[in-house]
C-alpha cells in the first residue's frame, strides 16, 4: 500500500481544494491518502465526496502542541471527529490562530511591510489562517519574492522579529484526547527543524504516554535523520509513518513523494476505534 498520511487543502494552509488533493493523489499512484488539515477536518466532507475509486481516504488532522515551550505538531488519525472535548480545544486553537496572525501583521506592518489583516484574511478565506498566509500576503506586497523567504529571524519563523506565540496543548494531553475520541497519534516531521528538533528521549516520554508513532520518510528530513528515527521506531515499539506534507503550489505539489513504511497504513487502523477509512461510494 502506498500511503501518503501527511497532506493538506486549503481548508487549512494548502493552496488547493480537497477535491483536487484527491485528484492529484490518485494521479500519483497512491493507494491511501491521509488529509491532516491543521487543527481542522473542515475538508473531509468534500474530500469524501470527491474520492476516486482508486483511493482511500483516511481522515486526520494536524494538531498543534507544544513541548518545553517549543511547537511540536502531531499527526491524529482516524478519531472521531464528533468527540466534545477535542472538538472544543481544535475549537480554541483555531480562534487563537487568528489573533495571533492579527498581531503578528500588526508587527509586520511595525517593521515596514505594506500589508494589512484584510489582505491576509482575503488569502485564507474560510479556512484556518496560518503563516503561510500571511507569507503569501508579504509576496504579494511586494516584500518578499516567495513565500519561503517569509520564514526566516528576520520575518515569521519561530523567534523571528514578527513572530508571536499562540495557544496549544501540551503533547501529553494532546494524545490522550485523540486516544480518548478513539484515534491514534503520531508525532510530525520530529527532525525537519534544526530549531524545533525532538530527541529520542522526548519521543520516548511521549510514547509512554500513548504515541503511536513518528513521522520517519519527510522532504525535510535529511535521509541521515530518517534511518536514526527508523531505528528508534523499531526499539520503541512505534509505527513508522511518512508522508509529502503537501501544500499544493507553496511545496511544489510534491503530493506522493514520501510514503509510510510497509505496514503502517495497516498498523494505524488496526489501532484505531473513532473512525474508519474512506472508499468511493
Amino acid at each position: 500500500m502506498r500511503a501518503d498520511l501527511h497532506v493538506h487543502s486549503n481548508a487549512s494552509d494548502g493552496t488547493d481544494p480537497p477535491a483536487e488533493v484527491m485528484s492529484r493523489a490518485a494521479l500519483a499512484g497512491l493507494d491511501v491518502v491521509a488529509l491532516t488539515d491543521h487543527d481542522t477536518v473542515a475538508g473531509l466532507a468534500q474530500a469524501r465526496q470527491a474520492l476516486p475509486e482508486s483511493l482511500i481516504l483516511v481522515p486526520g488532522m494536524e494538531l498543534s502542541s507544544r513541548l518545553d515551550g517549543r511547537s511540536l505538531h502531531l499527526l491524529a488519525y482516524l478519531f472521531d471527529p464528533d468527540d466534545p472535548d477535542l472538538a472544543a480545544q481544535t475549537q480554541r486553537i483555531r480562534d487563537d490562530r487568528v489573533l495571533r496572525a492579527q498581531a503578528m501583521v500588526d508587527r509586520l506592518i511595525d517593521l515596514g511591510v505594506p500589508i494589512t489583516w484584510d489582505d491576509v484574511a482575503a488569502i485564507a478565506g474560510s479556512a484556518v489562517v496560518g503563516r503561510p498566509h500571511i507569507a503569501r500576503a508579504m509576496v504579494a506586497s511586494g516584500a518578499i519574492a516567495s513565500p519561503d523567504q517569509a520564514f526566516t529571524r528576520e520575518w515569521i519563523a519561530d523567534g523571528g522579529r514578527a513572530y508571536v506565540d499562540r495557544y496549544a496543548l501540551e503533547p501529553a494531553r494532546a494524545i490522550g484526547m485523540v486516544r480518548a475520541a478513539g484515534g491514534v497519534a503520531v508525532v510530525a516531521h520530529p527532525r525537519a527543524n534544526r530549531d524545533l528538533l525532538v530527541t529520542d528521549g522526548q519521543i520516548a516520554d511521549l510514547a509512554a504516554v500513548g504515541l503511536a508513532g513518528v513521522e520517519v520518510f519527510h522532504p525535510d528530513q535529511p535521509e541521515a535523520e530518517q534511518a536514526s528515527l527508523l531505528g528508534l521506531t523499531r526499539d520503541l515499539g512505534l509505527i513508522a509513518t511518512g508522508g509529502s506534507d503537501d501544500h499544493g503550489s507553496l511545496t511544489g505539489h510534491r503530493i506522493g513523494s514520501h510514503i509510510a513504511a510497509p505496514g503502517a497504513y495497516e498498523s494505524l487502523i488496526a489501532q484505531a476505534t473513532g473512525s474508519q477509512p474512506v472508499r468511493s461510494g
